[in-house]
């Protein structure tokens, strides 16, 4: 029987969630996914994620003011704070890995609905209560950690960090693994297929940052030819566009590591095929892993 038939001869295509399809997807078809899981919970996801981003512009202030990276670009200055600049992007890196993770905690719960045919409100989705939500912050805290040393060392073991734990917090919410199996499961599904997770994780950041250059710089520039050429409206200016495009690319990230994560299990775990025969029966979707 065809993979892509259930069991009654209809076509798994025609029984999908409101944005995770349940089958195998391309690259191409896993962005799509994505960008659907965001648009079905924007709210949640973008409001939460605005808020994760400017408490993160005011973070690094204090690390902009010591490396003397002026607003509103923060690029590099002639002075000789090489290693302070260095400490700057190490911690944004952390910074940034951690509110990924954190929104993950919202997007995997939005998909896990969505597997089961669901759309959670934005109250329903943001509520604590039942949501492992000092597990999330451990974890992200964890994989924040490992993305700001990485980072700090040349940048070659945050590309292993980056490829194989984003997967974690969905793991934890999803799989409903502890948090340190979380981790663990996670740079193993992440291996699986070749690493083909963790090469499309790494492959979708530089495309999204690339997005967040091209908009955070072309709209400072654009904001220069009509405000005042002040410190002040240089910082406001700055902080204002760097947190409207994180906003952006941070819930897009972490919606999709949640479908990848999904998309993962059900290429190596056959977890479309369980969904599919659940819902035909009227059944809620199990997603819990066996420990």
């Amino acid at each position: 029987m065809s993979r892509f038939t259930d069991f009654g001869g209809r076509n798994v295509r025609s029984l999908m969630s409101n944005a995770v399809p349940l089958r195998p997807l391309t690259a191409g078809e896993l962005l799509d996914a994505a960008v659907g899981l965001l648009r079905n919970n924007a709210v949640a996801l973008l409001g939460s994620a605005a808020v994760l981003a400017a408490v993160e512009q005011l973070a690094l202030y204090p690390l902009r003011r010591y490396a003397i990276a002026m607003p509103p670009y923060y690029l590099p200055t002639y002075d000789d704070r090489s290693a302070q600049y260095w400490l700057l992007i190490a911690v944004g890196f952390a910074t940034e890995a951690v509110i990924i993770a954190l929104l993950g905690g919202l997007a995997a719960t939005a998909a896990g609905a969505a597997v089961n045919g669901r759309r959670l409100g934005p109250r329903t989705l943001l509520a604590w209560r039942g949501r492992r939500v000092l597990a999330t912050v451990l974890v992200a805290a964890v994989v924040g950690l490992i993305a700001g040393l990485g980072a700090i060392a040349c940048w070659l073991p945050w590309l292993a960090g980056y490829g194989l734990l984003g997967l974690a917090v969905p793991v934890l919410v999803v799989d409903g693994r502890g948090p340190l199996s979380a981790v663990a499961r996670s740079a193993a599904l992440a291996s699986r297929l070749g690493l083909r997770a963790a090469r499309l994780r790494l492959t979708g950041y530089p495309a999204w940052l690339a997005v967040r250059l091209a908009l955070g710089l072309g709209g400072l520039t654009v904001l220069s030819l009509v405000l005042p050429s002040t410190d002040t409206w240089a910082l406001v200016a700055g902080t204002v566009t760097w947190i409207m495009v994180n906003t952006v690319s941070y819930a897009m990230l972490a919606c999709l590591d949640s479908v990848l994560h999904l998309e993962t299990r059900m290429r190596t775990e056959g977890l479309d095929i369980v969904a599919v025969r659940a819902r035909q029966l009227g059944q809620q979707v199990d997603l819990a892993v066996p420990r």
